[in-house]
């Protein structure tokens, strides 16, 4: 049903117009009426009206600034105009308000029943398209409890976004019956409703434009909020702006004040912000990692480090809470973490990342930021422990399996990719457990590996052509052959073969 409110100081009129209205089947209620503006005005903003017809001329306030300053506590409300014939250039400056239409005077119950069909059909696709764009975004649970009859958005006007601040304590009074309790208390008889999100310890609530009556700014009413949500127990961070029905649509508005909060998020207390405020969302300068200090880190867990990485963690760690870091740069070295075991792990064979990225998730769960920084060191310290075990094992078998091959193909010109390709690891992998099992790299350890063979078969067969040797060997030419060899034997290979010849045995 939809709240109606009349607006005639022709009480005659008055009682027509709801005698009509009681005949009509539509989903409609006169729930209040009045014969002034001033008195409409006060009404409107303390309770949910949709629809107002209301006269032109009358006491106190016209019809034209009860429009204009009805318009500004509710923007979904809509108003249809009584007027005369006289009155036609009232009803025309009324049209630039955004009236939906106008009736003359005195009105019949068939124009009524036909201007106010049209009203209930535009309501209904209202509400119909609030609650399509709910279902991205509120808990699926939690949008069940909704139906179509629901009739919040047309009386919501502000959107406010709360978010649970991280390893803040009292997680079990975050539930949303609490929360409902305690913004209800708040809000004391403005409307209001609170939706669950899909992102963990994220609300939306709904509320009516009049509790700003009580606040000179959305900054204030906001700072107020946080602060008896956080004398209930809940640390939270705040996103709000009043709504438009021109141009918002919940979800865009939805994703515009999380985007905000997700950027402007502090690690310790929570704070609050006037999205629809440039001055408010200014965004501060973000201390974050660096390209060089990511580098540093990925290099240590690369390179096995587990020392030097929690050194240098407890460091980044310190300037942290120091610092009051944002948010995202806390959850943006966890995640680089993530990928980069992760992907070792997946080079070793072992699928890892979905274990690794739960595990982070629990660390965000902690109620304390130094039950975070502990958790944080353990679960790396594990993480390197893990990983050093599986370079072992693995390393060393991969190793043997590698130069059993390469010693069986050096007459076949060899790549790393075509080794990553044989045994289904990296390339990266490959070459980290060639230089640890002989200090040398691909290239310097396949190339000694032919240059070893060269000197055999220079023995064996000491009649076949430098030329053969270096094609047999699948290098480029005889002269490349040549340089190479000087340069892993000291000596060329004429050289190196007159030194067999004067060494061997007549």
């Amino acid at each position: 049903m939809y709240n109606v409110m009349i607006v005639e100081d022709s009480k005659p009129i008055l009682r027509n117009i709801r005698s009509h209205l009681d005949t009509l089947n539509l989903p409609l209620r006169v729930t209040a009426t009045a014969t002034n503006g001033e008195e409409a005005l006060a009404i409107i903003r303390q309770e949910p009206i949709h629809l107002l017809l209301t006269d032109i001329r009358m006491p106190k306030m016209d019809g034209l600034t009860l429009i204009e300053q009805a318009k500004l506590t509710n923007p979904y409300l809509k108003v249809v105009l009584i007027s005369g014939y006289s009155d036609f250039e009232y009803t025309r400056k009324a049209l630039n308000l955004q009236v939906f239409d106008y009736l003359l005077k005195p009105v019949e119950r068939e124009a009524l029943e036909e201007v106010m069909g049209r009203i209930v059909e535009q309501l209904d696709r209202v509400i119909s398209r609030s609650l399509q764009e709910l279902q991205e975004i509120v808990d699926p649970e939690c949008y069940a409890e909704l139906t179509f009859g629901e009739e919040f958005p047309l009386y919501s006007h502000m959107m406010i976004i709360l978010r649970k601040q991280p390893f803040s304590q009292g997680k079990d009074r975050w539930s949303l019956e609490t929360l409902k309790q305690s913004l209800a208390e708040f809000f004391h008889a403005q409307p209001c409703r609170v939706l669950l999100t899909q992102t963990p310890h994220q609300y939306i609530i709904m509320a009516n434009r009049g509790a700003l009556d009580w606040y000179s700014s959305m900054h204030e009413c906001l700072e107020s909020l946080r602060r008896h949500l956080l004398e209930a127990g809940m640390n939270g961070m705040i996103g709000g702006q009043l709504m438009s029905a021109d141009s918002d649509q919940l979800s865009e508005l939805y994703y515009r004040i999380t985007s905000v909060l997700t950027t402007q998020q502090r690690l310790k207390h929570g704070l609050v912000l006037d999205t629809g405020n440039p001055v408010s969302i200014a965004r501060s300068e973000t201390n974050g990692l660096d390209s060089s200090l990511e580098s540093t880190f990925v290099h240590m867990i690369q390179g096995c480090r587990k020392e030097a990485f929690a050194l240098k963690l407890t460091e980044l760690m310190n300037r942290w809470t120091e610092e009051n870091a944002h948010w995202t740069e806390v959850e943006r070295f966890v995640g680089l973490v993530v990928d980069t075991f992760a992907h070792l792990y997946e080079e070793r064979g072992s699928g890892m990342r979905l274990a690794l990225e739960l595990r982070a998730k629990q660390l965000y769960e902690l109620k304390t930021y130094a039950d975070f920084g502990h958790e944080l060191l353990e679960w790396t310290a594990q993480c390197f422990d893990m990983l050093q075990s599986q370079g072992r094992k693995s390393g060393e078998l991969l190793f043997e399996q590698i130069d059993e091959y390469v010693k069986t193909n050096r007459y076949v010109s060899l790549s790393i990719s075509d080794l990553s390709m044989k045994f289904h690891v990296s390339p990266s992998y490959i070459s980290r457990v060639i230089k640890q099992v002989t200090q040398r790299t691909f290239v310097q350890y396949y190339t000694e590996l032919r240059i070893q063979e060269a000197c055999r078969l220079m023995a064996s067969q000491p009649d076949m052509k430098f030329k053969e040797l270096s094609e047999l060997l699948s290098f480029s030419d005889q002269h490349y052959f040549s340089k190479v060899f000087k340069e892993y034997t000291g000596v060329s290979p004429t050289d190196y073969k007159e030194r067999l010849l004067t060494t061997q045995p007549e």
